[in-house]
């Protein structure tokens, strides 16, 4: 099956088929990076303005309402202006919006001012995952799973490099302002590299506000599951290594650490997997590991045992949304408009996560939250079927 954006030659037909997938991949590290710098920055944000942990809980949802509001709008603009385009100008746009928030005066403000940076991450991020199906489907082997691990690199990198600048006591605002530059005039030359892949002419403008196709809900349902234990052990693993495990604060931090890193390393190393499984046995064996994982933390007495099954979380979730995004991509006639769908949905688990854990903890224990976490990781592992667009294609 090919998608509506093969109008264009065959991309073994270019000059540099390569270059193709390498300049997407360094698209994925540089979208990475902009939310990795944004990330060690929280706290200098949070001392500088005052806020309380209510008040920044709030702040931090506006960008994930800014995404959910935008990517339906995506499809419109990759449409008309083409894949290359529309990753390079939304790119920039979600570049220079890291800059912002470290200049708003207030609460109010720095609410707009998430809205606007999630609002242009989230764009950014359905044009470059459509192009990545794309060239994905024209190599004829999977590289979706590199692609997500190439975006949690780039964020490590850049909140390492935050966390130093941090330690060096460099001024927040121009650390942010520089580098939102110097990542805006890296993605330029990068985004040359990419083919300009166009929607069919025959192929109907969606309109500007597109909701997404049935079918690709259901792909999104799986991604939920995924990105529900992803955004729970992200926020609550640390949590649940100190209040429950009673492990020191350093070794509680070592929880993140270990989950952040075997996700990433899974992704870099999951399109191999793919292409010997394939994607539904692959989403299979994830939501096993998954499983395993969250039922190791769930009867977890010591660190010793909440800190590998962090890990095994990790290691399960890391393919499933880049194959949601695979899928997604050969659904319907406008491949954007399917992954916006699964972007907001899955998206959309994320935000939710952490205050349904919190609100299940507050009513019974994070043991019983994270058994809701385990069950949903069951649930990925009996709906990987829905997955089975994203089989690896053949040339």
């Amino acid at each position: 099956m090919t998608s509506s954006l093969t109008t264009g030659p065959p991309l073994d037909a270019l000059d540099a088929p390569r270059r193709a997938r390498v300049a997407i991949a360094l698209v994925f590290g540089v979208h990475g990076a902009v939310g990795g710098t944004f990330v060690s920055r929280i706290p200098w944000i949070q001392d500088r303005l005052d806020l309380s942990p209510g008040q920044l809980g709030l702040a931090l949802v506006m960008p994930a309402i800014g995404s959910s509001l935008a990517m339906p709008l995506a499809g419109r603009f990759v449409h008309r202006y083409g894949g290359r385009a529309a990753v390079r100008g939304l790119l920039a746009l979600c570049c220079l919006a890291l800059a912002l928030p470290a200049l708003a005066p207030s609460l109010p403000v720095l609410c707009l001012a998430l809205l606007a940076y999630g609002a242009t991450a989230g764009m950014a991020d359905v044009a470059m995952n459509a192009q990545g199906v794309e060239i994905e489907q024209r190599l004829g082997r999977s590289i979706m799973s590199g692609l997500h691990g190439m975006w949690s690199a780039g964020g490590l990198l850049a909140a390492g490099f935050g966390i130093l600048a941090a330690h060096q006591n460099l001024e927040p605002r121009v650390q942010l302002a520089v580098t939102a530059v110097l990542l805006a005039a890296l993605a330029q030359p990068v985004c040359n590299a990419l083919p300009d892949l166009r929607a069919a002419e025959q192929a109907e403008e969606p309109p500007r506000f597109a909701l997404p196709p049935r079918s690709s809900l259901v792909i999104g349902l799986v991604g939920f599951c995924a990105v529900f234990a992803e955004g729970a052990s992200m926020d609550w693993s640390g949590v649940y290594l100190r209040d429950v495990t009673g492990a020191s604060t350093t070794v509680a931090a070592a929880a993140y650490t270990a989950f952040a890193l075997t996700m990433a390393v899974s992704r870099l190393a999951g399109d191999a997997v793919i292409r010997r499984l394939g994607a539904v046995r692959s989403a299979r064996l994830s939501g096993a590991i998954a499983t395993a994982g969250g039922l190791l933390v769930v009867v977890a007495d010591r660190p010793a045992l909440a800190i590998p099954g962090f890990a095994l979380i990790g290691i399960g979730v890391a393919v499933v949304v880049p194959l949601a995004f695979a899928a997604a991509g050969r659904i319907g006639t406008n491949p954007s408009q399917s992954i916006a769908g699964v972007a907001t949905v899955t998206y959309t688990s994320g935000l939710i996560a952490p205050a349904i854990v919190g609100g299940l903890a507050q009513a019974t224990s994070l043991t019983a939250s994270f058994g809701v976490v385990t069950a949903l990781s069951v649930a990925l592992l009996l709906s990987a079927g829905a997955l089975r667009r994203a089989e690896p294609p053949t040339s």
